[in-house]
């Protein structure tokens, strides 16, 4: 019999630059723990915590800021599996069930990646071309699914 996975459940944000609307640009960061690889920032939902609290939390602790406004939020909770690599290094979770916001940062907010641990060395604002570009990994079609929905409601 096969076991049941178990799934971290985990918040996720698009950040749109502090000039949206008149400029849709999407930060990216660069994982410091892998070659090359590119994300939104996203974290784990502590016991007790709720999603929006998660969010902040984890946008203050990964890109140095939770100078955000939400915009919109992903209305269903995505979920998935990890690689085989990754599964190893998440044990016991075999992949994440995700929520995801759009959000926009304040005007002064600065992105600041030198956190008490962190998980990036670089970042940059691209357009969603780019993102489809830069992001070559398992996350990919989770990104799409997510950024044609806010596409489709007129956010970005």
């Amino acid at each position: 019999m096969e076991r049941e996975k178990k799934y971290r459940p985990n918040v996720a944000a698009i950040v749109l630059s502090s000039a949206y609307p008149f400029e849709c640009r999407f930060l990216l960061a660069k994982r410091n723990d892998m070659e090359d690889i590119w994300q939104f920032p996203q974290g784990g939902i502590d016991k007790g915590e709720d999603a929006k609290s998660a969010l902040f939390r984890e946008l203050k602790e990964e890109i140095g800021t939770d100078e955000i406004e939400i915009l919109a939020e992903y209305p269903e909770w995505i979920s998935y599996d990890f690689p085989a690599k990754v599964a190893q290094k998440m044990y016991p979770y075999d992949g994440q069930n995700q929520k995801y916001f759009l959000v926009k940062l304040k005007n002064k907010a600065t992105i600041n990646l030198k956190t008490k641990n962190p998980e990036f060395d670089a970042f940059k604002f691209v357009s969603s071309d780019e993102v489809y570009n830069l992001i070559n990994h398992f996350k990919k079609p989770i990104y799409v699914k997510v950024l044609k929905h806010f596409k489709e409601r007129g956010y970005i």
